[in-house]
């Protein structure tokens, strides 16, 4: 299988549950639901939930009884892209090619329909009664703990404290995207560890491989602000340049930080040796990440 067809038939599996899991019977809900899915539905990568099904595999695991919680992480992803579009926030008036959430339903319920996908991600994690309990356990915790003050949370008051100031430097700035876009790749594939009862040396490995990973896609994305096509990100670029916001080209240059994302795509790659072939899947979407439009 290429990398293209496993990357799709996942995307089209997840797309499929995702349409079923958010419906009301309530008329007076409707509004909000249809908000919830206006953005949960609007498209994407889907690349935190695949990351989790595809190191699930990478570890000998059927991945299929685990679709539920790789939609459970897109809920949690979804929910704060729309807060981090508020116009209290970022204000952008674009995602994946639509118009933000705030744009088309108002900043109330735009922010309602994020705390709801948020508060539905662990309902829906909570129903997962294939999976033994203390395992499922320590899978919400671990995606709570990514999802709260100590990751995500944090990393966007951390964001908004110093907005505008490029003085925080590259220690800031790598604890910015650590927290609000790194931290969600590790907590998929830290689930997928807990879930395939992963040996030590296979754990330090899918953790070297998240760390490295995900700076491989916060340096891309921080490219692809520079040079990215609109139409084809689906979201504006130049914001960062001109919000005076500390990135890898701002802080460095658009070719150091190319050779600084090629770098540590090599580094996400040795670190799976361990896991041999099986984690194919793996190398190939950190390498694809050096190539990617979107």
């Amino acid at each position: 299988m290429t990398f293209e067809t496993y990357l799709m038939n996942w995307k089209e599996r997840i797309d499929a549950r995702l349409k079923t899991l958010l419906v009301t019977e309530e008329p007076h809900f409707a509004r909000l639901y249809e908000a919830m899915n206006y953005s949960l539905l609007a498209g994407g990568k889907r690349l935190r939930p695949i990351l989790l099904l595809a190191a699930a595999e990478a570890l000998g695991k059927d991945a299929a009884p685990y679709l539920d919680l790789a939609c459970a992480l897109e809920c949690i992803h979804t929910y704060s892209l729309i807060h981090d579009d508020l116009p209290c926030m970022d204000d952008d008036d674009l995602r994946r090619g639509k118009p933000t959430n705030h744009v088309v339903y108002g900043a109330g319920l735009a922010t309602l329909a994020g705390d709801g996908l948020l508060t539905f991600a662990f309902e829906l994690l909570a129903r997962q009664q294939q999976i033994a309990p203390e395992k499922l356990n320590r899978c919400i915790a671990l995606i709570a703990r990514a999802a709260g003050p100590a990751g995500m949370v944090g990393g966007q008051a951390f964001d908004l404290a110093s907005d505008g100031e490029m003085a925080i430097g590259r220690e800031g700035m790598e604890l910015l995207h650590r927290s609000k876009t790194g931290v969600i790749f590790k907590a998929a594939i830290e689930m997928a560890a807990v879930l395939a009862d992963a040996a030590p040396e296979q754990r330090q490995a899918l953790d070297d491989y998240a760390l490295y990973m995900g700076l491989t896609f916060q340096i891309t994305d921080d490219i692809l602000d520079v040079v990215g096509d609109e139409k084809v990100l689906g979201k504006p670029v130049g914001s960062d340049l001109r919000n005076d916001k500390a990135t890898y080209v701002t802080i460095f240059s658009l070719d150091e930080a190319r050779r600084m994302a090629a770098e540590a795509a090599e580094k996400a790659v040795s670190a799976l040796q361990p896991l041999g072939d099986s984690a194919w899947f793996l190398k190939a979407l950190v390498e694809h990440l050096l190539t990617r439009t979107k």
